[in-house]
């Protein structure tokens, strides 16, 4: 078998003895990437260069025709790669068996599921229905939701990625809509010498404060972060060199920054649960008119009280002259970097579980992708969703081990 030198730099020396010689354990995913469809979503899971690592272990790739397209990934690429262009969203559903996407599917995707398939893709908990988590778990599908794996560092890797893009735009959002023709108070974020900065407010103190931190303060603005963890507060002010003002998110706090904030952010989270409403309407309206909220947690719930989800095509709209930008997938407007950062840490997992021989061999070693796991042999399997949604749960670690 001819392996072009270059291959290594790609998948490393352990990937291409297994491309040689595949244990009898090993199977051969069908994957599909279909092309996304809600909310204006412009990312992809795998690049060109991640689906090439999967046929060469092989694996068979199918992308539905121009899904990169909006990410500048071209179906010639794709197939270069080794994928098989599919014409029709239908064709990437009836040939593969793992479906990979970002967004959670449509009602009409939903349909296309058949018994039996893996899903693996975003939950969008501040969107997530009974109806949804019903239809996976009488349809059989094994689901994994990105919010929820995490491995045995504890780390969320796909969440901290979309978290570290989605903190560092959001202040870019806040220093663009302060600008007079948006309909800001038409101030530059950093202010100017003799001239004061803006006032940053961010609420929360988790993967995205931190980025938006940062962020902000290359911009040269003044920056209050202010969360009730005061473990996290501690750690972003030595990560920052004391550059920020940390306060906990009480009611007191919050009125008095909410005065003088001219953006504020909202990234206050629990892993794999809705969002704190921290901001209430009452404080909304004492803020400046021309002032910027960008809740970049919508997806989750939001974390302010007047948040209402929008998308890319229209981003913002004016309540109590306060202009709120309410994008859930803040990411999809860098959507080849985005689509890079996931690509990084999804192709290993999908590596994974063929190596493993099937998705409950490698359920029972994986633990990210274990934890990621919510539906599972027509049970639901997290708490969390069990209580938001007051339906009967099973641990996934039972579901396994009862097919032994």
């Amino acid at each position: 078998m001819d392996i072009n030198p270059l291959d290594t730099e790609k998948i490393g020396i352990q990937t291409l003895e297994k491309q040689l010689m595949k244990s009898e354990s090993e199977i051969s995913l069908k994957i599909g990437l279909p092309r996304e469809v809600s909310n204006d979503e412009r990312r992809m899971c795998l690049t060109p260069g991640g689906t090439s690592v999967l046929t060469s272990n092989g694996h068979e790739v199918y992308v539905e025709q121009d899904a990169g397209a909006e990410a500048h990934f071209t179906d010639q690429e794709y197939a270069d790669a080794g994928a098989e262009i599919a014409f029709s969203i239908d064709e990437v559903y009836k040939k593969s068996e793992l479906i990979v996407k970002v967004a959670p599917p449509s009602e009409s995707e939903l349909e296309l599921l058949e018994q039996d398939h893996i899903l693996l893709s975003a939950l969008h908990l501040g969107n997530t229905t009974e109806e949804f988590i019903d239809t996976l778990i009488n349809k059989n599908i094994s689901a994994i939701g990105f919010e929820f794996i995490k491995g045995d560092d504890k780390e969320f890797p796909i969440v901290r990625m979309m978290h570290e893009i989605t903190g560092s735009m959001s202040v870019q959002i806040g220093a663009h809509y302060l600008e007079k023709a948006d309909g800001g108070q038409g101030i530059m974020l950093g202010g100017i010498s003799g001239i004061p900065p803006a006032t940053v407010v961010i609420l929360g103190a988790g993967i995205t404060a931190e980025y938006a931190a940062r962020t902000a303060l290359g911009y040269g603005a003044q920056v209050f972060v202010m969360d009730n963890d005061l473990a996290r507060l501690r750690h972003l002010e030595n990560a920052l060199d004391r550059r920020i003002i940390t306060a906990t998110a009480n009611y007191q706090y919050l009125s008095s920054a909410l005065q003088y904030a001219d953006v504020v952010i909202g990234a206050a989270m629990f892993e794999g649960k809705r969002s704190p409403c921290l901001v209430t309407e009452p404080m909304v309206t004492s803020m400046k008119p021309g002032s910027v909220i960008v809740d970049t947690v919508i997806d989750q719930g939001g974390c302010i009280a007047t948040s209402k989800a929008t998308t890319h095509s229209k981003p913002t709209f004016i309540k109590h002259d306060i202009i709120h930008y309410c994008v859930p997938n803040i990411p999809s407007n860098v959507a080849r970097t985005a689509t890079y950062a996931l690509n990084n840490v999804i192709v290993p997992y999908l590596l994974a579980i063929g190596d493993a021989g099937g998705i409950r061999e490698c359920l029972w070693t994986n633990t990210a992708l274990r934890n990621g796991t919510y539906v599972y042999k027509k049970h639901l399997t997290k708490k969390s969703l069990s209580k938001i949604f007051d339906m009967p749960y099973r641990e996934i670690e039972m579901l396994i081990a009862s097919q032994i």
